[in-house]
């Protein structure tokens, strides 16, 4: 068996696959806070509950993590679990429950997901999209996850929003503090301030994205303008993807990635910004949904 560890800030998901992509077990618990041991103990133990679990040994260990995670040392930075920064998480953790460990980037693990049994199974390459609390990507080529020697591979959500109108300029400041990023339009929070100014309301005291999604359904205008205009720069965002990439699938996850009419209205709008006169790329909702993550953990 596989175990795969989903780490987040608040928890700590475990589960364990059969070869063939069966569950045999899952457990979550909650983070030690700033406590790296801590993670490191809450971990080892998770793995032993799951293997009484389903009666067997786990073989290999894959963990997912927010952040940067150096190919070569395995290393964390840039995400928001700070105790782990600078840490060699995939040796201690290996030392710590004696099997062989792999540790990835969580949107590339969600992306991984997808690729092997999700909304990308059988396709050559897939690209994962999370549309969150931030925007992230991972490449699948092949069932292999794609990193790149700096370990950024995917980060669209720090690409400059492509071919930005008059009013985009400079843009809100994204998270790494740069002005008119993807991510500074196209995150869950980024969409719901965007209403709120259009809306003539404080930023920090609007409604959240799915308030905002509620709106436009029932027929909102401001909020149905807030809506096309977030599916008009998702289109020309994942547009730049497919000019790199060309991908067979792009699988979208994260909350914004459960608006329907997005698989609708956003492909003629990717198409619009395509190069050359063939768009095949097809737009795919996850099927794995919050398990994704820890599901390409496993798969890694």
């Amino acid at each position: 068996m596989r175990m795969g560890v989903d780490y987040g800030g608040t928890k700590i998901e475990g589960i364990l696959l059969d070869d063939d992509g069966a569950e045999r077990a899952r457990a979550r618990i909650p983070t030690p806070r700033g406590d790296y041991h801590g993670g490191l103990a809450a971990i080892r133990g998770l793995m032993q509950d799951l293997e009484r679990q389903a009666g067997g040994r786990v073989a290999q260990v894959g963990i997912g993590v927010p952040g940067s995670v150096d190919r070569e040392t395995g290393r964390v930075s840039m995400g928001n679990s700070t105790w782990l920064h600078g840490m060699d998480l995939r040796g201690d953790l290996a030392a710590a429950v004696d099997r062989p460990v792999k540790v990835a980037n969580d949107a590339n693990c969600f992306a991984l997901s997808e690729a092997v049994d999700g909304g990308g199974k059988g396709a050559q390459v897939v690209f994962g999209v999370i549309l969150g609390s931030g925007v992230g990507g991972g490449i699948v080529v092949h069932g292999r996850l794609i990193e790149g020697v700096n370990a950024v591979g995917g980060e669209w959500g720090h690409i400059p929003l492509p071919t930005p109108l008059d009013d985009e300029r400079p843009g809100p400041v994204c998270s790494c503090g740069v002005p008119g990023h993807t991510e500074a339009w196209l995150s869950g929070p980024s969409f719901a301030r965007d209403y709120a100014r259009r809306a003539g309301l404080p930023e920090t005291t609007g409604p959240a994205a799915p308030e905002v999604i509620a709106r436009a359904e029932s027929g909102e205008a401001a909020a149905l303008e807030t809506l096309e205009r977030y599916e008009d720069r998702l289109g020309r965002g994942l547009a730049t993807i497919v000019n790199v990439l060309d991908p067979d699938v792009i699988v979208l996850g994260g909350g914004m990635s459960n608006v329907r009419r997005l698989y609708d209205t956003v492909p003629p709008l990717i198409q619009r910004h395509v190069f050359g006169d063939r768009f095949n790329t097809r737009l795919v909702p996850n099927v794995h949904g919050d398990s994704s993550g820890v599901r390409g953990a496993a798969w890694l």
